[in-house]
């Protein structure tokens, strides 16, 4: 592999660094328009109930109060993910599904009028009963929540591959364990918002998303308008991790009020909001049963999962088929059943967060894992070392694994994080634990409009060619992809990376691109924004080939690097990229360079959902050492080690600064993070004060090791980092809570309390005398 790059492969500065550094970067919450109006949502105060009548009378007679809209004067049209499971309105029709559902909205000359006239409507509910567990909503006699899923299933996946019974039967020994996910929350800095303004018939929405292509399309099909009639952009964003993939309220509001005003209106959710938008982790309940060797080597597993979906579909169903197709890719195994019930509950609705319904399933079977490899004697690594999958094979489903160097992390992760020599070695309740994990680079299906391509790209340079412009769709949510893309646009292109400028994520501006979503960007809109430079280079090879020399030169003959234009054969020949890019200006006009991607068919002779289909494949090692307070049960991480396989790394520090995040947010949820509600479905820590999260305290060091990797579909070797890095966590600080207490907590968040009674009760029981 050429190491001899320019500008990617090396840790260069963030390009909207001094921005948010200095405070000068506009999120959506700072922009102000002339006449502009506030919205605020009326939401439901109970979880189940059959709305009767809404009388707005009073909220209308307030000063100050500009409009008022509930479902009779919005589109009824139903969207979502998957078409069989399109199910949410703009505003409840005809009865409310959770504590905080969308009932209507009110604009008003500032936040706190709408929030008065908010009080002022009168809403008569017919109260329902309510149900907020999915075992009590699988139930004959449950609540029916919508009439399209009887038995409350919303999602219902049975895949099969191999024989696992005969694997079972053919397996030394076979053991089953049941491990439980809670439901958690994003905890993103930036709360949703969304500005919303008309010229004509045409509408401009700002809107703090991770997909503007995705929230445009989606706006058009249910507002029944035009794309092309609808701008959707965002600025700077204060974080997603899949909390801002599907549309909200905000969205939906702030355009209709605003053509209904003829002003402006910006809409905002509070924090408390944001929890009602709910789209976090799903609470999931997680058996597996898994079949092995003397040796240890897998021979089949069966995992059946119940998960609780809350409200709405959304991006949900895709998180369900997530938890049990990718099991697969990172053990080599024949044999494998899954099976999935994904319940509506009155809840608020659950969807994609950083892992996509994978971190959980992955806690869960690297703990059984880890029990499997206790039952034989086997160490916890040695295990995973010996059923590793290999670079170059096909999962049992069908998926095909180009690069995987999961092996190689392991040993790797083994090694510097001194494994042999702590592991049964360390003090009292002290302990060690790994994780493995990975995630796709980018989903071969589309969440839309799956013919387009997933990522286009296009690259103009400036008429004196001293600068050029990038134009993509691809989301800035904070992961540094702005910085990635320049990078390899430079790269491309021979270009100087200081002079490219950036226009991103703007329907009217940037090109078509998914956005922000199932770690795709490095890969699938790198592999666009590498063609478009290509092309800007090709024509400025093919200029300057009539420019270089007193003889004919092909553009074969020359290169271009760092902005300047030179022969193989004799680098001392040069013009600069701006000789050359003026000239080409004169002779043909603006120098423009596009490329697109589309991952084609994916999986070989895939069988089962689409859903975990992808160019690539990241593998990840964690390990994770901890202390735990033996009178307390107070838990304190001590020092975590991730080694990773991301291919080729465009900016390694970018790379280190995602895996500190993903240890942040895996941490976070291993021990203290969970979404509470009371019996009625009432939110109860809707806030960071109540809602636990790590603080730099709580953190320990994090040793971010990058493997020599190079992934053959992805450009220049890439594939991704952003979400597996966050999929070994919670198994690797599991199994150092094992490791350290002997006892294993088997629901997550692992919290001071559950370690302090399974200490207690296993201190009871030694204390029992033996019969």
């Amino acid at each position: 592999m050429n190491e001899n790059y320019s500008y990617i492969g090396k840790s260069l500065p963030r390009n909207d660094g001094l921005e948010k550094v200095t405070g000068r970067a506009r999120y959506t919450g700072d922009l102000k328009f002339p006449n502009m109006l506030y919205g605020k949502i009326l939401r439901s105060p109970h979880a189940h109930a059959r709305i009767i009548n809404i009388d707005t009378s009073e909220a209308e007679k307030l000063p100050g109060v500009k409009c008022i809209i509930t479902a009779k004067d919005v589109p009824a049209t139903k969207y979502g993910l998957s078409p069989a499971r399109w199910d949410e309105t703009i505003f409840c029709i005809d009865k409310v599904r959770y504590v905080g559902d969308k009932v209507g909205a009110v604009a008003a000359i500032d936040e706190e009028t709408a929030y008065k006239a908010l009080k002022l409507i009168k809403v008569d509910y017919e109260v329902l009963p309510a149900v907020f567990d999915p075992f009590e909503a699988r139930k004959e006699d449950a609540p029916q929540i919508f009439e399209e899923y009887p038995g409350n299933v919303n999602t219902e996946i049975h895949l099969h591959f191999g024989d696992v019974d005969k694997a079972f039967k053919d397996a030394y020994y076979v053991r089953t364990d049941r491990l439980d996910g809670q439901r958690t929350y994003h905890a993103f800095i930036e709360n949703h918002c969304s500005i919303a303004y008309w010229e004509g018939d045409k509408v401009t929405l700002y809107s703090s998303c991770q997909s503007v292509h995705y929230l445009q399309y989606y706006l058009s099909q249910v507002l029944d308008m035009k794309m092309g009639d609808i701008r959707v952009l965002k600025t700077y964003l204060g974080g997603g991790f899949g909390g801002k993939l599907d549309p909200t309220g905000n969205d939906f509001a702030s355009i209709i009020m605003a053509k209904k005003t003829g002003r402006p209106v910006k809409m905002s959710y509070d924090q408390k909001e944001t929890f009602y938008n709910g789209r976090g982790r799903h609470a999931q309940f997680m058996e597996f049963t898994t079949g092995v060797t003397k040796e240890g080597k897998i021979l089949g597993v069966h995992g059946n999962i119940v998960m609780d979906g809350g409200a709405y579909t959304g991006l949900g169903v895709a998180s369900a088929y997530y938890a049990g197709s990718l099991l697969t890719v990172l053990y080599d195994f024949d044999n494998y059943k899954f099976d999935c019930f994904r319940y509506v509950t009155n809840l608020p609705p659950n969807g994609a967060q950083r892992g996509h319904g994978q971190p959980q399933p992955r806690f869960a079977f690297e703990s059984h894992l880890d029990h499997i490899a206790e039952d034989l004697g086997i160490d916890p690594i040695d295990i995973r070392v010996i059923n590793a999958r290999k670079p170059g094979t096909t999962t049992c489903n069908g998926y095909e694994v180009k690069s995987c160097m999961l092996k190689e992390a392991n040993e790797l992760a083994r090694d510097i994080s001194g494994w042999r020599e702590k592991k049964d070695n360390l003090p009292a309740f002290s302990g060690i634990g790994v994780g493995n994990g990975g995630f796709v680079s980018g989903a071969g299906y589309s969440m839309y409009r799956n013919k387009l391509p997933h990522s286009t790209a296009m690259i103009k340079v400036m008429d004196d060619g001293t600068g050029a412009i990038l134009y993509t769709g691809a989301v800035e949510i904070g992961q540094g992809s702005d910085t990635v893309l320049a990078q390899m646009a430079a790269e491309a292109m021979g270009f100087p990376y200081e002079n490219i400028k950036v226009v991103a994520a703007d329907t009217d501006l940037a090109t078509h691109d998914f956005g922000a979503y199932a770690s795709r960007q490095t890969l699938m809109s790198g592999w666009a924004v590498k063609r478009a430079g290509e092309k800007v280079k090709q024509q400025i090879l093919e200029t300057a080939a009539d420019m270089m020399y007193d003889r004919p030169v092909t553009a074969e003959e020359l290169d271009c690097r760092e902005g300047i234009v030179f022969l193989k054969e004799e680098p001392g020949v040069t013009k600069t990229f701006a000789e050359v890019a003026s000239a080409y200006f004169i002779k043909k006009g603006p120098l423009v360079g596009t490329g697109s991607y589309h991952p084609g068919k994916l999986g070989g002779a895939h069988k089962g959902a689409a859903v975990g289909t992808s160019p690539a494949y990241s593998s990840a090692t964690q390990v994770a050492e901890v202390k735990v307070d033996e009178e307390t049960g107070e838990i304190h991480v001590i020092n975590t080690w991730d080694v990773h396989d991301s291919g080729y790394v465009i900016n390694p520090d970018l790379l280190h600064g995602q895996v500190h995040g993903a240890f942040y947010m895996g941490i976070g949820e291993s021990i203290w993070e969970e979404v509470l509600f009371n019996d009625k479905g009432e939110l109860l820590n809707g806030n960071f004060g109540e809602y636990r999260l790590p603080t730099a305290l709580d953190m320990p060091p994090v040793n971010s090791i990058i493997l020599d990797s190079y992934e053959p579909n992805g450009p220049w070797g890439v594939k991704e980092v952003g979400e597996g890095a966050t999929t070994p966590t919670m198994g690797c600080i599991s199994n150092a809570i094992y490791d350290a207490i002997g006892v294993r907590v088997s629901s997550l968040p692992i919290s001071y309390e559950k370690v302090w009674r399974a200490l207690k009760e296993k201190k009871g029981k030694e204390g029992k005398p033996q019969k």
